[in-house]
């Protein structure tokens, strides 16, 4: 006999029940050790009338910092061991001002607060149970700024691999934070635009969990993507169902911004891996006012790699890295192929590759820190295009190398 819909909801309640039983009781044990709750402060935003404060209480284990102060790097299983403090009693002070709030059952702060503040990067403290203050950002958008960024976070702005599962769950919960890959070029992009735009808001919005945001914060300092506030969610299941929408919390957060910003477009930043377009498509039908573009990266679901970092000493970094890429038919034919219109305009005999193999790419990287601000790295590496893109008559040569030399300062 089929179960009735109450029937599923009631079991569901009882697992989020069970979760939260969970939590208290590894609050009691972490407690009964004599460990205390501290206040994680996440980048927020605001206006120069108000700020949206975020945060998280959590009692979690010491974590090891190099001899430059830094955090030790951590594999991302590590993030999610951390005991949540679900309504805890916080303080939060802006701009010399004490503000009494509590947290949530999962420990998330998430209000917002009066405030005046000039527009910019703000400093905001939290502390709990009489804790040390904790110091977090707040970005005041300016009342003459127009333009925003929002952008996703894997396979936008992280490479993390997730239309393909296995590969994903490898990227996010074994690999070292150190070795997880930026998207290509989409540093560069995101400096221009703010650099180009003064003032310009940047919110990454993932559906990515709040466990997650200071590896990221590290992340996006090392590869050089610009601040921005972070728009994260709680992991597990809610008061009606067994996990959390991803896309629920994208749509909810991007119409909330409208509302709070109606005065800014926003260029929306996504990947076809999940459901970015749609949900930037609607958003854009929905609010049209609101949306300056819309930008998709197409991700190549046959592409594939591994890296490898060895740290020779606490300032000297080697890695090594390769990748393959598969492609079908359609992407062969569009970068390789020769069509009879094309054959009739430049003499070349017409061309039809068949999908496989595109390339294979090797390269060894080398960063040195000079301090804990000054760095610079380099990589060297080659490319070689193979099977039926190799054979194309296009094609001049078939081996492609590559060099990158950069200097970089950390904030």
């Amino acid at each position: 006999m089929p179960r009735s819909p109450r029937s599923t909801r009631v079991k569901v309640l009882w697992f989020a029940r069970l979760e939260r039983r969970f939590h208290r009781w590894r609050e009691k044990r972490a407690r009964a050790r004599g460990l205390r709750p501290s206040v994680v402060g996440f980048p927020g935003y605001g206006t120069e009338e108000w700020v949206r404060v975020l945060g998280r209480v959590l009692i979690a284990p010491p974590q090891k910092r190099t001899s430059t102060g830094e955090f030790a790097s951590l594999r991302g299983w590590r993030s999610f061991a951390a005991v949540p403090v679900g309504m805890a009693k916080v303080d939060v002070v802006i701009d010399g001002v004490t503000h009494r709030l509590a947290a949530d059952r999962g420990g998330v702060i998430d209000a917002k607060l009066p405030a005046t503040l000039a527009p910019g990067w703000q400093t905001v403290t939290m502390s709990v149970e009489g804790s040390e203050p904790t110091e977090t950002r707040v970005f005041i958008v300016g009342a003459d700024v127009r333009f925003g960024v929002v952008s996703d976070i894997d396979d936008t702005v992280m490479v993390t691999a997730l239309p393909r599962p296995l590969l994903a769950a490898w990227n996010s919960f074994v690999v070292d934070e150190h070795a997880r890959q930026p998207v290509p070029g989409m540093a560069v992009m995101l400096e221009r635009l703010t650099r180009e735009h003064q003032g310009t808001p940047v919110i990454y919005l993932s559906t990515g969990a709040w466990n997650v945001a200071p590896t990221l914060t590290r992340f996006m300092r090392r590869h050089l993507f610009p601040s921005g506030s972070f728009l994260l969610t709680d992991w597990g299941p809610t008061h009606d169902r067994w996990f959390r929408s991803g896309r629920d919390h994208k749509e909810v957060s991007l119409r909330r911004i409208a509302q709070e910003f109606p005065h800014v477009k926003w260029l929306l930043v996504g990947d076809d891996g999940q459901h970015d377009d749609a949900i930037y498509t609607g958003f854009a039908i929905e609010r049209p006012q609101s949306v300056a573009a819309v930008a998709i990266r197409r991700l190549l679901p046959a592409e594939a790699g591994a890296q490898a970092e060895y740290a020779v000493s606490q300032s000297l970094f080697l890695g090594l890295k390769g990748s393959a890429t598969f492609a079908d038919e359609n992407h062969m034919q569009t970068y390789f192929g020769i069509d009879a219109v094309q054959s009739a305009r430049s003499g070349y005999a017409q061309y039809e590759p068949d999908a496989g193999i595109k390339r294979v790419d090797v390269a060894a990287t080398a960063t040195l820190a000079f301090n804990e601000n000054w760095f610079t790295r380099g990589e060297a590496g080659v490319g070689v295009l193979l099977g039926d893109a190799a054979d194309s008559p296009i094609v001049q040569n078939e081996i492609q190398p590559s060099g990158l030399l950069l200097v970089g300062y950390r904030f």
